[in-house]
């Protein structure tokens, strides 16, 4: 016996089947081969069309199948991972009325800004926990305004996991983790925060039902089960955001665990039961996988854009001999902790929120054309990446985070030593490293829900634990480079 797990991405889907006994993954395939394209049509708009998600979740699910020769009964539930933030829209009769506007789209900043200011932004903090932002409700506000004959149409508005088990499931229903993520769960009332709708003059009667996270959502209709495969009567068993849902993967559950996520942007996702938003502007509170009334979970999740993306531009335009991670981090070892003084500021994408939006971009400081050559310039870009996750987990240590455990996954960043010692040796804390992804982390919640899976957290350390790092004994070093890491960062914020 199986459970299937889908994560929908804005590049692609991934699907992963584990097996049912004793949750080791069987397959993970990625649709399409080629990436979903992004629709732009303005500056700072990111749509994408839905079906297109569920167009590939149904070629994954087939393919999941039919490669691995397991027959649809065989599958005993579904769990559904995906991107964050993004707004969907259906009629009465369940048809989409518009493309999904997705988490990198920012037309409805200045929207989110205002409701900020004019609701107050103490109200916000405590019973919001977060700035209403560029974030679900306020990209639901934009179509009100700015498509009035397609909000009038609306009869349910959607998250975009919440569209694809509506169409394996037919029925159309959310959580309370993904009421969070688009800023519409008053923490305080524990409701939906019908009054940041009535404030944009939204009708409430457009939330959809709430499920709870780890239930039995709705079972494949005869249309689902046709289209992607499966058996009818399957059920959807989970469904969360991509964050939340990559700290379960990483068995984060609980207060003073971390996930950190080191692709293209940085994520740190810090695990808290304290209902705080003091910082609302440099990072979000959500409501985590594990979240209930009676237990407040909270997951205090803090982006840096500027990441792995510095780190993948140097590879490509160092014109190295042999272009490639490894080779960057092999000329990294050559120097010295701290590089000789180099340093490299690494926020070259974008604005970024712990910085209140200000946009800083990648700076190389005290560069010496006498003594630094490119081994320098790649530790400095480890360095100063991981001196940025250093810097954010410094703020939300204090909003009252505890980092007592941090856990990332076996790819990109974290497969350098020296990116991941410097963090954990800064930290003082161990980092563990586990290869697992975000499709299997939602097939193995579904299992859980199920009840076939009785500890989830044993069966993902059994499973998939790599390594650990732990802090070093040159600390001094490390602490005297972040130091005058710091100093250049702060000369530069100054002069924006």
């Amino acid at each position: 016996m199986y459970y299937i797990g889908f994560d929908i991405g804005s590049s692609s889907v991934k699907a992963a089947l584990i097996n049912s006994e004793n949750g080791k993954s069987v397959a993970i395939i990625n649709e399409p081969q080629e990436e979903m394209k992004i629709i732009s049509i303005n500056r700072d708009w990111a749509e994408q069309n839905p079906d297109v998600w569920w167009e590939n979740v149904c070629i994954a699910s087939k393919r999941l199948l039919k490669e691995n020769t397991v027959a649809p009964e065989l599958v005993q539930g579904i769990g559904i991972s995906y991107q964050m933030h993004g707004l969907v829209l259906v009629n009465a009769n369940g048809a989409l009325l518009r493309n999904s506007i997705i988490w990198c789209d920012s037309r409805a900043v200045n929207i989110g800004n205002k409701a900020f200011k004019q609701l107050g932004e103490e109200k916000c903090k405590n019973n919001l926990l977060n700035s209403p932002a560029n974030f679900t409700a306020s990209k639901l506000k934009w179509v009100r305004d700015n498509e009035p004959e397609i909000y009038e149409k609306a009869h349910k508005f959607m998250l975009p996991g919440d569209y694809i088990a509506y169409k394996f499931t037919g029925s159309i229903n959310s959580t309370k983790s993904g009421l969070s993520e688009g800023i519409l769960w008053d923490f305080k009332k524990q409701e939906p925060a019908t009054w940041l709708l009535d404030y944009y003059d939204i009708d409430s009667s457009l939330i959809p039902d709430i499920v709870d996270t780890f239930s039995n959502q709705g079972e494949l209709s005869n249309k689902g089960a046709k289209e992607s495969g499966l058996n009818a009567g399957t059920p959807v068993f989970y469904r969360a955001g991509d964050q939340p849902n990559n700290a379960l993967s990483l068995n984060v559950f609980n207060p003073g665990e971390v996930a950190v996520t080191g692709g293209t942007s940085g994520v740190i996702y810090a695990v808290t039961d304290t209902l705080s938003g003091k910082e609302p502007v440099k990072y979000n509170n959500f409501a985590h996988v594990n979240y209930s009334e009676q237990k407040p979970i909270i997951g205090k999740l803090l982006c840096i854009n500027g990441a792995g993306i510095q780190y993948r531009w140097l590879k490509d335009n160092l014109n190295l001999e042999t272009s490639s991670y490894q080779s960057m981090n092999t000329l990294a070892s050559k120097v010295p902790v701290g590089s000789d003084d180099l340093q490299v500021i690494p926020f070259g994408n974008g604005a970024e929120r712990m910085f209140e939006n200000k946009t800083i971009g990648t700076q190389i400081c005290n560069i010496n054309l006498n003594k630094h050559n490119r081994s320098h310039i790649c530790r400095a870009a480890l360095e100063g990446i991981a001196f940025s996750f250093v810097y954010g987990m410094e703020i939300l240590r204090k909003d009252g985070a505890n980092i007592e455990v941090i856990r990332a996954g076996n790819d990109n960043l974290f497969r350098s030593e020296i990116f991941s010692n410097t963090v954990a040796t800064l930290i003082d804390q161990e980092i563990e490293i586990y290869n697992t992804t975000g499709a299997v982390g939602a097939a193995r919640a579904a299992g859980w829900a199920h009840g076939t899976f009785k500890d989830i957290g044993g069966m993902i350390i059994n499973n998939d634990k790599v390594t650990t790092y732990h802090p070093l004994d040159n600390s001094d070093d490390y602490q005297l480079a972040y130091h005058r890491w710091k100093k250049e960062l702060n000369r530069i914020l100054k002069d924006k």
